[in-house]
């Protein structure tokens, strides 16, 4: 496929997104689901600056406009009325982030005195710690596109309360820990143990709102010290390999962000980067060799796949950028070494690409019961600049 008809097909799924979800035309009652929808932003943002049609620009602020008035509120169904936040509606408009956003599942979220059902919770609403941060991450790049500081002031002040709800100190230990799913309001667990990739993932956001407000002439001191302080910690007690494709590729989209940090003069602890690069290579050669990608399209799922297809367009630059400033990294030349290996996996990013461009495939009911999230990122894979900044 040509970039012309890559670049058509894009802008079909986005558009279709945008009308099937009622965002264009605005429906009464959007359907909102804030992970595709963060990638959705960047899609967005990322078309306007490929075509320079504003038209992609403004789909992206009544966007994110439409995520705030949906998923900062409480639900049609819940007798709790208003934002989320329990602001004022003046003040829940200047602040809509203030108590988080829902996922935007189907069912509400479950009851105080419900038992816990694993199949149906998967179902219900509440809150997701690693969907909050790609919604910080759609902020960031809003802020970056349109320069409008509101953006990075939201995203900065979903961090503080997101990391205040989140993370807690057990009882028995000296260590933090988080919550991997809250309620709505975010007053209690929903489900109390730990995502792998969450602290990483958190502290990684955090050191990219502080860099992002840092540019900010009115920003007069940093931001997220102490959050940044606790993920630090809790992270450097996580495992990082795994071999889920969507695991695999958050892992390289991090690296990739680290670099980029790095060289904007952020720092990590030592050894942080080279970890990651070495858990994902790890799991790329167990997935690579699983023999998943043989599978026929209803025994797989393809948005699983998209984030390791995107994870693996943003370290295509990684080289070049530790070439020009191998100052920055402890053993520039081993991690070097480390990133070419990872990119001997490239491949991998077009097979996937290609498999599900098949319009037999996309015909599965694999791809048709997740359709507008599957739609969202092959559009993001195929054309990554967007979600990834470069």
């Amino acid at each position: 496929m040509n970039r012309v008809s890559e670049t058509e097909l894009i802008c079909q799924f986005m558009r279709e997104y945008a009308v099937v979800t009622g965002l264009d035309p605005a429906a009464a009652s959007p359907r909102r689901y804030l992970w595709t929808d963060a990638f959705a932003v960047c899609n967005y943002l990322g078309l306007f600056e490929q075509t320079g049609d504003a038209m992609f620009r403004e789909l992206a602020l009544r966007l994110i406009d439409q995520v705030h008035h949906t998923l900062g509120r409480h639900r049609k169904d819940d007798p709790r009325t208003g934002w989320i936040s329990g602001l004022s509606p003046h003040e829940g408009e200047l602040h809509p982030t203030a108590g988080g956003l829902r996922i935007g599942k189907a069912l509400p979220e479950r009851g105080i005195h419900e038992p816990y059902d694993e199949p149906k919770e998967w179902d219900r609403d509440g809150q997701y710690y690693h969907y909050l941060t790609k919604w910080m991450h759609a902020l960031c790049r809003a802020a970056s596109v349109t320069r409008r500081p509101a953006y990075i002031t939201w995203a900065i002040e979903l961090a503080c309360t997101a990391h205040a709800r989140f993370t807690y100190m057990p009882p028995s230990g000296d260590r933090k820990r988080m919550y991997w799913k809250m309620s709505i309001d975010l007053t209690r667990p929903l489900v109390a143990s730990m995502g792998q990739h969450d602290p990483l993932d958190g502290l990684i956001t955090y050191h990219e709102l502080q860099n992002a407000a840092a540019r900010d002439p009115k920003q007069v001191q940093p931001v997220l010290l102490r959050e940044i302080t606790d993920m630090d910690g809790i992270s450097r007690t996580m495992p990082l390999p795994t071999g889920d494709p969507l695991g695999i590729g958050g892992l390289l989209f991090d690296a990739s962000r680290i670099v980029r940090l790095m060289r904007q003069g952020d720092s990590f602890y030592p050894g942080l980067l080279e970890d990651i690069i070495r858990s994902a290579l790890a799991g790329l050669e167990s997935f690579s060799s699983s023999g998943y990608l043989g599978l026929p399209a209803s025994h797989r799922l393809a948005f699983r796949e998209f984030g390791l297809s995107i994870g693996l367009a943003g370290i295509d630059t990684i080289p070049e950028w530790i070439r020009q400033s191998p100052e920055l990294f402890r053993k520039p030349d081993v991690l070097h070494n480390q990133v070419l290996a990872l990119r001997d996996y490239l491949p991998l990013r077009e097979m996937i690409e290609q498999f599900w461009l098949d319009e037999r495939n996309r015909k599965s009911g694999t791809w048709t019961g997740h359709r507008e999230i599957n739609m969202v990122m092959l559009a993001t894979s195929l054309a990554p600049e967007g979600f990834l900044g470069t």
